[in-house]
């Protein structure tokens, strides 16, 4: 492949009726976005379509009409309504041949799944004549390579471990040897809390105005947390770093007493890190989360370092029978309250034997509220064997975002005092 200096823009086309419809989420092209972006190449689309071979073809000619590089996950598969590979021979004028390189893999594959290969299996062992195949290391289904007049168009599998194995291995090196960026890309991240999306617009006014004309300030909101994200596009390197560094360091002053931490992290992965810098260990006692605090810390790879165990005490029952809380307490304060939230967690801490510990009670809706405890009303505690603090919040009266605002605020709130309690 020879080298061409172009701006390195991309659009991503997934393909899938089950995208469309809402029954699977889309979230290859969320990663892929953030991966691209991460290595300098700037995605200007993202489109969706559907099982139709009409459709895939138009959303390539579209494509190609603003871009240079086009990514493609799905419709690979073994059954009928798998259309992209027949699509794409049609499209770029070529047929189908056996690729015994595609079937050794294939083989090992299977091998090692300890599974059968048949007729279907073999099939996918037939490969564009036209494109350079990339094998799947992941799965049966090869990545092809096509190019046109200077324009490169990949097609990938759409099951999310094998595009992720794809990308990371063998795409991101491959596009990155065969164009030169012209234009350098670099994203910037700060987490805050405590503040609501036009609170922060109009502490950041002046700021915002000053910003030159090839930086953007983006607000990303999510569930308790607003990520701060500056981006700039400029031809010269050095002026890109230096002008994101500089203005990152005037951001960060500005909102310094909201900022959770100066990276775009998740707060899950953050709160490990701190627990497994200190040698500590975690454990929850939830009520209105029922667990998601738990299955949250659970998710990170290694977090048996850290995460003991998690006790769900969603009844009065349990949180009298196996946490201790007086029913007296439940009865003069409630189950909502600072009184009782408190002793959640100093009896998850001697149920559990870890180091800290984070409790939550509250009203998660859309039912259960009442005058002076609405919906979204929620205590939240964190516990060591010295001390036990905690704070009241009221969030929205929908559930789902509730549980996950809850879940976001209460590890923010133990990464915060770690060092303070």
């Amino acid at each position: 492949m020879y080298l061409q200096i172009i701006l390195m823009n991309v659009e991503i086309i997934t393909i899938g009726d089950e995208l469309l419809i809402g029954q699977v989420i889309d979230t290859n092209s969320a990663w892929m976005a953030n991966m691209l972006n991460d290595n300098g190449l700037k995605v200007t689309r993202k489109v969706t379509v559907g099982d139709m071979a009409e459709d895939i073809a138009k959303a390539i000619d579209d494509a190609f009409k603003n871009v240079s590089i086009v990514l493609l996950t799905g419709g690979l598969g073994l059954t009928k309504d798998d259309l992209t590979l027949k699509t794409l021979c049609k499209y770029f004028d070529s047929r189908l041949h056996f690729s015994n390189e595609v079937f050794a893999n294939i083989k090992e594959i299977m091998k090692e799944r300890t599974i059968i290969i048949n007729e279907l299996t073999r099939s996918q062992a037939m490969v564009p004549d036209k494109a350079t195949v990339i094998q799947n290391k992941m799965g049966t289904a090869p990545c092809t390579w096509f190019e046109r007049n200077s324009k490169v168009l990949i097609s990938m599998p759409g099951v999310p471990y094998e595009m992720k194995w794809l990308m990371s291995n063998e795409i991101i090196p491959k596009l990155k040897k065969r164009f030169k960026r012209d234009i350098f890309i670099k994203h910037c991240t700060i987490m805050v809390s405590g503040l609501t999306e036009s609170e922060l617009a109009v502490k950041l006014k002046d700021f915002e105005n000053d910003l030159p004309d090839f930086v953007r300030l983006a607000y990303l909101p999510q569930a308790g947390i607003i990520r701060l994200r500056l981006s700039a596009y400029f031809d010269i390197e050095r002026k890109v770093n230096e002008t994101v560094n500089t203005l990152k360091k005037q951001l960060s002053d500005i909102v310094k007493e909201y900022i959770i931490y100066d990276e775009d992290r998740k707060i899950e992965v953050i709160a490990g890190e701190e627990l497994r810098k200190r040698g500590l260990t975690i454990g929850t006692a939830e009520s209105c989360t029922g667990g998601a605090i738990a299955s949250l810390i659970t998710s990170v790879p290694g977090s048996s370092d850290y995460f003991v165990g998690s006790i769900v005490s969603y009844s009065n029952i349990v949180k009298t029978n196996i946490l201790g809380v007086p029913i007296k307490d439940l009865e003069v304060y409630g189950a909502v309250s600072k009184q009782v939230v408190e002793q959640m967690a100093q009896g998850a801490l001697r149920s559990l034997g870890c180091n800290y510990v984070i409790a939550t009670s509250g009203i998660a809706g859309p039912g259960g509220g009442t005058e002076t405890k609405p919906v979204g009303t929620v205590w939240i505690a964190v516990a060591n064997k010295e001390k036990v603090i905690s704070e009241e919040h009221h969030f929205t009266k929908e559930r789902e975002q509730n549980i996950a605002c809850i879940t976001n605020v209460a590890l923010m709130f133990l990464v915060k005092n770690l060092q303070l309690i």
